[in-house]
């Protein structure tokens, strides 16, 4: 049975390749794609099959504006992927107020709205900078993680249940090193990179949609679903893009860490592994107390084994398409 989709951030790296893989592979009856950018939005449509027109609906909005929430959701929907976002770390760091309106205001609406109009699921696109946060944006999407699993509990007798797709750097994703690094290496006489010890997970477009899709099928309300992925140096990144280009360190940003972290030592208390992935479920009243393994932790270092030069160079090469400029 086919679902309908709607889609906050529906212009985005990911809410624009999630519509795709919807429509591409037909699996829904209604795609329903909510943005601020006109002219992504302009180009989506019409990037679209003239036989698949027909169940797409495309609104301007903003997820800080509930009413106008209200408004595009007024059909019927299955299922909400709240992917909307202020993300670049510097942007955010810069401009507080106006992150916190999106990210925690904004998944506040997102949550009512989906609680009012009855939607049977909503999942909340998280990312790996909520865990443990030295950011403004991590802070932010850890709040909204918050309110997405306490959103089970306030919703009283309503259908809707909540839960969370957390995953790391989308490779080639809008501000990311690697569409920096492509630039550089045309027009720079060396790489930037903050740190020589920096690492980081990686995951692309394509992964990251799957992952989603096949979550939204299993969950039943406040799990937090975090894939297994690969880790990479960032050093070794900028040797699979030109190995004899120089390398020039200029100093971790405000906010960036060294390594990122996807589960903390915490989390590791009530935790399923699957395959492919971990289940984190809500804390239970009989582990509260437990003494906790500090040495349990999913980080892009500890894992102790990173991406060769030539798998990164063959990844890049083979998702070179998707990259956002």
């Amino acid at each position: 049975m086919k679902n309908s989709y709607f889609i906050t951030g529906g212009t985005g790296s990911f809410g624009k390749k999630f519509v795709e893989y919807l429509y591409s592979k037909n699996l829904a009856k209604k795609i329903i794609v909510f943005s601020r950018d006109e002219h992504k939005q302009l180009e989506l449509q019409n990037s679209l099959p003239k036989n698949k027109r027909d169940i797409f609906r495309f609104f301007l909005g903003d997820v800080r504006d509930k009413s106008r929430l209200n408004w595009a959701i007024n059909e019927d929907v299955d299922i909400l992927v709240h992917a909307a976002a202020l993300k670049q770390i510097p942007a955010t760091e810069y401009n507080p107020f106006e992150t916190v309106k999106t990210n925690i205001v904004g998944t506040q609406n997102i949550i009512e709205t989906a609680i009012e109009k009855n939607i049977k699921k909503a999942i909340l696109i998280s990312t790996d900078k909520a865990v443990s946060p030295i950011n403004l944006y991590g802070a932010t999407k850890l709040t909204a993680e918050k309110l997405f699993i306490s959103a089970n509990i306030f919703k009283g007798s309503a259908k809707t249940v909540f839960s969370i797709a957390r995953y790391g750097n989308v490779l080639g994703s809008r501000g990311s090193v690697v569409p920096l690094f492509l630039k550089q290496n045309q027009d720079s006489d060396f790489f930037t990179i903050t740190s020589k010890d920096m690492t980081r997970f990686t995951i692309t477009l394509d992964e990251a949609v799957k992952f989603v899709f096949e979550r939204i099928k299993e969950m039943k309300g406040s799990e937090i679903f975090v894939p297994k992925l690969s880790s990479y140096r960032i050093i070794d990144l900028a040797k699979s893009i030109n190995p004899k280009k120089k390398i020039k360190f200029i100093g971790i940003r405000n906010g960036e860490k060294i390594h990122e972290e996807m589960i903390n030592p915490f989390e590791f208390n009530n935790i399923v592994e699957k395959k492919t992935y971990f289940k984190i479920l809500p804390l239970k009243k009989k582990i509260i107390n437990k003494i906790l393994n500090k040495n349990l932790s999913y980080n892009s270092f500890n894992k102790g084994k990173f991406l060769s030069v030539n798998s990164l160079s063959k990844k890049i090469k083979e998702n070179l398409k998707s990259f956002e400029k």
